[in-house]
């Protein structure tokens, strides 16, 4: 017998930076680096079009480009592991949080060592969200605070303290003073900048809150739940205009979802978002009708 071919093509899907989606054709052999990090990789964001920031257990900070894979900078500097990272998109400033409950900052083109320290939290800094001019930073942790900070000079400008208030996530509303912030009381909070104070609260879910999101308008954002054996697990999308009530839910995972994400709008395409959860998969769902793509 001659040896059995298959002939089935697989191909992939590209988002570009424009928000535009092709096809790559046949799925070839990468290009291969070394790794980024020595030990299991914690938290990943955008940076610019083409490089993206990662946080791992190894306690470094790493810029790598899109395109090519390869590590272009390793920040090293916490004493312990990096749970957050985060960036103004098109800024040169990039912030990590970590369990040794400090912030730092670095500076994309400056040396290898942190360009400001933002220290204060009593417990693991769990929360990391940058204002679009990357002038003011807020922190969250399971302290049950909330801190805002100037990234210039390392001052805090604001500290707010919520009994059981476990953050777990912080992303700042494009082009508005609001942050919002997940916790493990299960609530999504809405939080005024300016004054450091609750500007509202979305209805408690039956479960913990892992991760949130804000659309690129400003219009929605996104929270996802905890879960296990099917119950839970859910991403829940919330009208951030005058109705703020919850517009739809997106459920399909079986055990936590970790992480919940709008994704670039193309010209033909409906509005998406993703979600990746501790059962091993990642969906893609129509944000309007909650079908799975």
């Amino acid at each position: 017998m001659g040896k059995l071919q298959s002939k089935i093509s697989f191909h992939t899907t590209k988002y570009r930076a424009d928000g535009s989606v092709g096809q790559t054709g046949p799925v070839g052999v990468s290009q291969q680096h070394s790794p980024a990090h020595t030990d299991a990789v914690t938290s990943v964001a955008a940076l610019k079009p083409d490089l993206c920031v990662s946080g791992g257990r190894d306690k470094r900070v790493a810029v790598c480009s899109w395109r090519s894979g390869a590590a272009l900078r390793r920040f090293v500097g916490h004493e312990r592991e990096v749970t957050k990272v985060t960036s103004a998109l098109d800024s040169n400033r990039v912030f990590s949080a970590s369990r040794d409950k400090t912030v730092m900052m670095w500076e994309l083109h400056g040396t290898s060592g942190p360009s400001q320290h933002f220290p204060g939290h009593d417990l693991v800094v769990t929360g990391l969200a940058v204002s679009p001019d990357a002038s003011q930073l807020c922190t969250g942790s399971r302290d049950n605070t909330v801190c805002k900070w100037d990234t210039e000079t390392g001052e805090c400008l604001g500290r707010a303290a919520i009994s059981r208030n476990l953050v777990t996530h912080l992303c700042w509303v494009p082009g508005e003073p609001y942050v919002i912030q997940t916790s493990e009381d299960k609530t999504t909070r809405v939080w005024d900048s300016r004054e450091l104070q609750v500007a509202h609260t979305f209805p408690a879910k039956q479960h913990i809150q892992t991760c949130c999101d804000v659309s690129q308008d400003g219009r929605y954002c996104l929270s996802s739940s905890s879960g296990s054996a099917g119950q839970g697990g859910e991403a829940t999308l919330w009208d951030l205009r005058q109705t703020r009530g919850r517009v739809c839910e997106y459920k399909g995972h079986f055990q936590t979802t970790t992480s919940c994400v709008f994704l670039p709008r193309g010209p033909a395409l409906a509005p998406s978002i993703a979600t990746s959860s501790s059962d091993s998969t990642v969906k893609v769902w129509d944000r309007d009708t909650a079908g799975r793509g």
